[in-house]
């Protein structure tokens, strides 16, 4: 096992946020280079970082915002297809990811307000199947690699929905296998080693496939799959490290 899967597989994720702090600058100073560019916050390296809990994907975590490539694809898209740091949005922000937080935070446009469960970032402690938020209360709703840790995923699906304005903006990425028609799920499995083997990690409890933007629009969700690394230049696609094919859940609400 890598020194970054065993740190990962052992130390908890919320221990994880907080040590990143102190770690960051000395990898920023480490990895430094022009190889490779972080389009969040601009700065260029020799090489990022490898990153995951299962089989490990090289060169995939910024050393500067700790981003991967799902969060290089989702700044990309708000930067360039939305009105999102510009025009005044009330924002609810599920499970806030270190790459984001600080940056959403300080934009004067945004009423920004978090909320989960565990995460250290989070101003507000709530249950994603039971927010304690009213109906049709945010412009712009970000809930992103949180529905396959949860049970009861319609539930929180509806809470969503609930809470986002007609005409607002939510965007839901998932661990996604599009070669799957249909989200593999098995809730007889609990062991931590069977999971990750089963789903992907150790705190997973199901696979989505390709009917994941169907079950969101059963909710009541318009969606729109969107491929956005496809607009990205083969150039900048690789310097700063997308994956490709991975598609963006843009969901509206009528």
């Amino acid at each position: 096992m890598s020194f970054f899967k065993l740190i990962l597989n052992t130390i908890p994720r919320s221990i994880l946020i907080r040590v990143s702090y102190w770690i960051r600058p000395l990898l920023v100073l480490w990895y430094r280079g022009n190889n490779y560019s972080d389009p969040i916050d601009g700065k260029s390296f020799r090489k990022f970082l490898p990153y995951g809990y299962g089989q490990q994907r090289p060169n995939v975590l910024a050393p500067g915002t700790l981003s991967l490539e799902r969060h290089r694809l989702l700044w990309l898209y708000l930067k360039d297809e939305t009105h999102f740091f510009t025009a005044p949005k009330k924002v609810l922000h599920i499970a806030p990811e270190q790459a984001f937080y600080h940056r959403f935070k300080k934009q004067q446009n945004l009423e920004y307000i978090t909320a989960d469960l565990n995460s250290p970032l989070a101003a507000i402690k709530a249950d994603i199947t039971d927010l304690p938020f009213k109906d049709n209360e945010f412009d712009v709703v970000f809930c992103n690699h949180v529905l396959e840790h949860v049970t009861d995923d319609k539930k929180a699906m509806q809470e969503l929905y609930r809470v986002l304005k007609k005409g607002g903006l939510g965007i839901f990425q998932i661990p996604q296998d599009l070669s799957r028609e249909t989200t593999y799920e098995d809730f007889s499995i609990t062991d931590p080693k069977e999971r990750a083997k089963h789903f992907g990690q150790y705190d997973h409890v199901r696979v989505y496939g390709q009917d994941y933007f169907e079950k969101l629009r059963r909710v009541g969700f318009t969606v729109t799959p969107v491929d956005y690394s496809a607009k990205i230049t083969p150039d900048l696609f690789e310097k700063y490290r997308l994956a490709k094919g991975e598609l963006l859940p843009v969901c509206g609400k009528s």
